[in-house]
Parts: structure tokens; sequence; C-alpha cells
């Protein structure tokens, strides 16, 4: 057996996956950092505290990954793009729905990761950076659940008996007679309802605060792609007399004065959009019935067709920070003659 000992650089999977963590914990430290300047509810005060408190121990530890490797480390968000002094533009319920989207996005995202790397040291901070975001899911979630503000996905009847499919018009679905809703089908479309809600409000607030016309805009025209596909989930969750509740409360308040940088909350949106293409893509993957399945289709391409250009408006701003690549040796021959 070769007992050979080497250090290996970072991977392109590695670096790749160092570079979103440390993109997300630096945005994720700006807006905890107002947060906490603005939330009055005693119970979420400590959530918003652990969620800046993990974001700010990561940040050394991925500046460490970079210049161990002699990367250049990334920008991100600093204190310049967010306003401590702003007043609040959401609701701290609203807030709390954040941080428990966050927590569940992490884990996602770190288990992905690990996943990914070989390195056995970047595997263990991400383990850890997992665990964290299982913690900071569960303290949020236990908040909303005690206060009674957790939207639950809907209860539902089941046959008796175990049953095996025996027809081909189980993946029927325009014409004719449609099947019930499966399980997943219905927590799919519960899901996605209350993330595009989530983002419908996100939205909302950040066109009425935003200082370009361009990206004022380009929000408002988010607001209402999050509320059409609202309506869309509602109405096939209503159509099986399923219940399609929202928040209980209206979560943006009447402040015109942003306390972020206009370049962070695009940044913020163009990642929604990203993840939420993907959870289109995992709805298409475990659905049996065809329209939804060309449903999410269509709704993703819709999306793709937004964040194209919400890249664009960041791109003539010179605000898009290029993800880690590969170097263009052509165009580095060519410089040179």
């Amino acid at each position: 057996m070769d007992q050979t000992q080497h250090n290996a650089g970072l991977n392109s999977s590695e670096l790749s996956q160092l570079w979103v963590a440390y993109m997300q914990d630096s945005i994720t430290i700006c807006t905890m950092k107002h947060a906490m300047q603005v939330v009055e509810d005693a119970d979420i005060r400590p959530v918003v505290k652990q969620a800046l408190t993990i974001s700010q121990a990561h940040i050394p530890k991925l500046t460490v990954f970079f210049q161990s490797d002699n990367r250049p480390v990334p920008v991100g968000f600093t204190d310049q793009d967010v306003d401590l002094k702003a007043p609040r533009l959401v609701s701290d319920q609203f807030i709390l729905n954040i941080i428990k989207q966050t927590g569940q996005l992490g884990m996602q995202e770190y288990a992905q990761a690990i996943a990914f790397c070989a390195r056995q040291d970047v595997r263990e901070y991400f383990s850890e950076c997992l665990n964290e975001s299982t913690q900071l899911h569960d303290q949020a979630m236990n908040v909303l659940l005690s206060k009674g503000i957790y939207v639950r996905s809907p209860f539902i009847n089941t046959p008796d008996e175990v049953d095996f499919v025996t027809k081909q018009n189980f993946l029927a679905g325009w014409f004719g007679q449609q099947r019930p809703l499966l399980s997943l089908e219905i927590s799919n479309l519960h899901a996605n309802t209350q993330r595009n809600a989530l983002g419908m409000h996100l939205l909302t607030a950040f066109n009425q605060v935003a200082k370009s016309n361009d990206v004022q805009k380009y929000f408002k025209r988010g607001k209402e792609i999050a509320s059409r596909h609202v309506q869309v989930f509602t109405t096939k969750l209503q159509k099986e007399g399923l219940p399609a509740s929202m928040f209980s409360d209206e979560p943006v308040t009447n402040s015109t004065v942003s306390p972020f940088s206009d370049k962070m909350m695009m940044f913020q949106v163009l990642a929604l959009n990203q993840l939420g293409a993907a959870y289109y893509g995992t709805s298409v993957s475990t659905t049996f019935r065809r329209d939804l399945a060309v449903l999410y289709s269509r709704l993703a391409l819709e999306i793709g067709k937004y964040s194209e250009d919400g890249a664009n408006i960041m791109i003539d701003n010179g605000w898009l920070e290029e993800p880690p690549r590969l170097i263009d040796h052509d165009q580095l021959a060519k410089n040179k003659g």
C-alpha cells in the first residue's frame, strides 16, 4: 500500500463550496446585524443573535482555507452594505421565518458540500456547519411552534391499506379523471407556496427601499412573479380541498429607508432565484402526475429568465463577484502578444 503523505490543495468542488459558504455567511452577518438593532420580541432576539454568532465565527475559518491554498479571499459583503441606523423594514415574525429558512438551506447546502468534498479538514468544517444549521433551524422552529405561528403542511386522510398502482392513469394529469395528490406532491406544493410567499414579501420590502430605478423595477417584477406562483400552487391545493395557509401577519413596514445596499439585495434575490429553480427541479423529480411536472418546468424557466436579467443588472453595475474559475490561457497569450 502506498503510504506517501501529501497535502492536497483545494479541488474545484471544495473551492466552489467554500466560496458559496463565504458569500452566504457575509450576507447573513449584514442582515442579522441589522436585525439585532430592530428586533423587539424577547423570544426571537436570541435566535437572531445565534444566527449572527454562527456566521461571524465562520468567516475567519473560511479565510484560512483560502489563504492557506494561496487563493484570493472573496470580498462578499461588509459593513458598507448595511445601514445599522435604518429603521425596521420587516416584522420580528418575518425575521424569524427568514432564519428558519436560512437554517433549512444551510442543512441542505452543507450536506451537499460534505458529499462533494475530498479533504478531511474541509469535510469536518462543513460537518460542524451542518450541526450548527440543524440547531439553528430547531431553535427557530421551536419559537415558531411555541407562538403558534408556524404554517404546517396540510393534514390528510389516507387509505387503510397499502395499495399498488395498476393503471397508467396514475401518471395522467391533463385529461380525464385525475387521481388525488400524493403526500409528497402535497408537501412540495405547500413548501413551494411558503417559499414564494416569503420571497414575495421580501421583494415587496426591497422594492420599497431600493435606490436604483432599474433595481426597483426588477424587484417589482419579481414580486409579481412570486405572487403568480403562490396563486398557482394554492389553486392546486384548494382544488383538492386542502388549505393553503399563509403568514399570519403583514410583515413589511412603511419604511422607505434601505438597511442594505442595492448590490446586496440583488445578490440575495439572485441566490433565492437559483434555490427556487433547484426546488422546482426536485419537485419535478418527485412527482408522478404529468401536469405537475410540466407546471414546475414552466415556472422554472420563468425564474431562469428573471435570474438572467438580474445578473445582467449586476454586471452593468459592477456588482457581480465572479466565483473561482479556470485561468483563460488563450486570453493570457493574446494579452502578451
